[in-house]
Formats: C-alpha cells, structure tokens, sequence
C-alpha cells in the first residue's frame, strides 16, 4: 500500500517548514533512516530520515516550499504499486491529486480553468484596489503559504479581505485577487528584499526565520524566567599554562572555552541540586551534564548540545564541539542536537570582552557567559603580583535554583577551573 510521507514538526511547537532541497530522486529505493531532504526550520536546516521503507513514487512539494506540518511532501510505493494506489493513498489523506497536495504557483492558479459553479452563489474574495495598507501595529492573519507567494510574486497582502476564521487570508483569496488584476505592489511593511530609504541612509533587512525565533524566545525568557546573576573572577594561569602543556604534548588545539565546559559539566556533578530544569508540575534532574554551546553562525546564534560531557576527556570535548560547531554553521546540524540540556556556556572572551551577561534560553535554568583572561593585579600571601583573571557570570533561573545553591555551583566552577590537572584525570 502507498505510504504519505508528511512534513515532519522537527523543531517542537513549529507549525510550518521550508523543504531546502530533495536530497533523494523519484524511483529512489529508500531504507528506514535514510536522508530524504534537508528541512529549515527557524532554529536550523536539519536532515529529514526517512521513517518508513519504500520506493519514492512521487515528490509532491519543491524545493523552497513553505509547507504546514503534516501537509503531504511524497509518495512511497512498494514493488510493483502504480497511480492507482498512489491515487488511493491522496485520497484517503485528503487530498485530490498531487498536484494539490503541493503548493502551486500564482501562474498556474491563474490559468487553471475555472472549477464548477456551486449549487449555490459563493462571494469573491473582496477586492479594494484603493484601500491603503493595514496600521503598523495591526494584525495580519495569513496562511503560511499564502504569505510565501505574496514574497515571490510582490501581492501586498494588506489589500487582501479574507475569508477564513477571524479574516485569516486563505490560499483562494490569494488566488482570486491575483486572478482579478487588481494591484500587486508589496507592502512596504514586509518586504521582500532589503530596501534602502535614501533619505535616511537606512536598510530595511527582512528577518529571517531564526531571527525572528532567537528574538521571540530570549523575549519570553526575559519575560517569564526570573533571572538572577552571580559572578566571580578566576585565576587562569595554572590554566592557561596546562592548555599549553597539553596541546604541546598531544599536537592539539584545544581551546580555553573546552576547559571551561569541561568545569561546568564537572560542577554541575559535584552540585547535582543545580543540574535542574523547571517544569509546570515538577522539576527535571538530570545525572549527567547535558551543555548547550553557543555558537555564531550567519543566521544567528545556535546551541548544539553536547550530552554527557562529565563522561569526555578534554580531546573527545574538543573534538565533539568542533563538530557540531561546524555543522551548525554549515546548516547540517539535526534538530535533536539543538533541544534539550540544562545548562549553557557563551564565551565571547575572543573579542576581548571583559565580562557580560546572558539570557538563560529554556528550558535551560542556567548559561555562564564567560569573558577574557586578562592580565591583573591580584593579591597572594598578602602581596600584589601579576595574575590572568577571567570573570564568569552565571544567570540562573530563580524558580529552579536557589541563591545559595548558584553560588555553591559557581563555587565548584571556579575550584575545577582554577586546578584544572584534576579534569585531565
């Protein structure tokens, strides 16, 4: 029997995704995990595997579609399975023909031949040629596919009436506008591309997915997480002289920031109390240090998480954020590799920045926003000698985790930090 293969929710709560390309052919045999396609969603571009066996009968969306979760993407058929199952298979799911289970584009909508007339008289869409564009501040209620096709065929959406639930623009507004002839100027609220206000000196730049993601998230953490900062400055030399030592010794490069997780995860088994995150009806504790590492990629910024680090030796450390470092960047990073963690670290040490703080991104009850080691005054045995300091700022989620115990975890930090031969054990 033919299988529908939908559009996968691979970031938690999404409700749409973009398929970034097909990374498989029609007549394609295809096993359980294999890699379909690369799907974007607003954190990242993940790789779809596939759950079920068969052959790839047919593609029902292309690359760069907008889709809904659960909407139809493809077809698989077992030997010997033709469009007579295939037909069945978008029958039962719904859906008439392939050709409307994918998106399709203005042009086409506007030449297909017109359906059957209903029994009864149905109004068109409202067409206002004249209306000027929706207030800034109003509220737009459009179809994630409807709001693709306004981009690619400049239709200003603010001129549109619809006719769905709460006046939601649904694809057949969409389409009877267009077919209407009426003005298809986008709205300077959205534009498609940068636009340069000449006056001004301005560049309007869309945001993209996961900026609009990053931006909603660290808004509702700073609106719903009662943060809270503890700071402390830590003696690096010791550190910074066995990293020497250790990359000297075994022809790697490993990082500063690879010692710095290495102590939080360590931290966090020696104050097992703060390796929580909070819940609506009870709190998760963890027994092993799941760490979200900040990484900067073109889009914005990611967090792969890397699992057990208690359990890595600073090499495996190393190797395993460089990895996923990597593949964030590069856009392959999957989405599990990205959820989950109780706890996070931000350096931006690189820059030269002496100290900052950082918003705990859920359901994380933690981040340590960790600065560079400067050289400083430092007093020992009751004298002032030449020392490296790096300032650390642990924000930390108030509901989860207490004053006291923050600060027995930053105490345990900066104790592993500053004898670091105890992580090479």
């Amino acid at each position: 029997m033919a299988i529908i293969i939908r559009m996968p929710e691979v970031l938690a709560g999404a409700s749409e995704a973009v398929l970034s390309n097909w990374l498989v052919t029609e007549g394609a045999e295809i096993a359980v995990g294999d890699v379909l396609a690369e799907i974007e969603t607003e954190k990242a571009t993940v790789e779809y595997q596939a759950e079920e066996a068969g052959i790839v009968a047919k593609m029902l969306i292309k690359p760069g579609d907008l889709a809904d979760v659960g909407t139809p993407i493809a077809i698989f058929t077992a030997a010997g399975e033709g469009e007579a199952e295939i037909a069945q298979a978008l029958a039962d799911a719904g859906a008439a023909s392939a050709d409307t289970a994918a998106p399709a584009s203005v042009e086409e909508s506007a030449a297909a031949s017109a359906p059957p007339a209903p029994s009864e008289p149905v109004a068109a869409p409202a067409v206002d040629t004249q209306a000027p564009p929706a207030p800034a501040g109003g509220r737009l209620f459009v179809s994630p596919l409807v709001r693709k096709m306004a981009r690619e065929h400049g239709v200003d959406l603010t001129r549109i009436t619809g006719t769905g639930p709460d006046g939601r623009i649904v694809r057949a507004d969409f389409e009877a506008y267009v077919a209407s002839g009426a003005p298809v100027v986008a709205s300077s609220a959205a534009p498609a591309t940068p636009v340069a206000h000449a006056a001004a000196g301005v560049l309007e730049i869309p945001h993209t997915g996961m900026r609009k993601a990053i931006a909603r998230r660290l808004t509702e953490s700073k609106s719903t997480v009662p943060h809270f900062y503890l700071s402390a400055d830590c003696r690096v030399e010791k550190l910074l002289a066995a990293r020497k030592d250790v990359n000297d010794a075994k022809g790697v490069k490993i990082s500063v920031n690879d010692w710095v997780v290495k102590a939080v995860a360590l931290a966090l088994m020696d104050v097992p109390d703060a390796n929580v995150i909070w819940g609506d009806s009870a709190m998760s504790k963890f027994d092993s240090a799941d760490i979200a590492v900040a990484v900067a990629t073109e889009g914005g910024l990611l967090t792969p998480v890397i699992r057990g680090v208690e359990k890595l030796s600073l090499i495996e450390l190393n190797a395993a954020i460089a990895d996923a470092a990597s593949r964030a960047r590069s856009g392959k990073i999957k989405q599990e590799e990205i959820e989950g963690g109780s706890f996070a670290v931000t350096n931006l040490g690189m820059y030269g920045t002496r100290e900052f703080s950082a918003i705990i991104n859920p359901p994380q009850s933690g981040i340590l926003a960790v600065g560079a080691a400067t050289a400083a005054p430092v007093v020992e045995n009751g004298e002032v000698v030449a020392g490296m300091v790096m300032t650390v700022t642990l924000s930390a989620d108030h509901r989860a985790v207490d004053g006291a115990l923050a600060a027995q975890w930053l105490a345990a930090f900066q104790r592993h930090i500053e004898n670091p031969l105890g992580m090479l054990i």
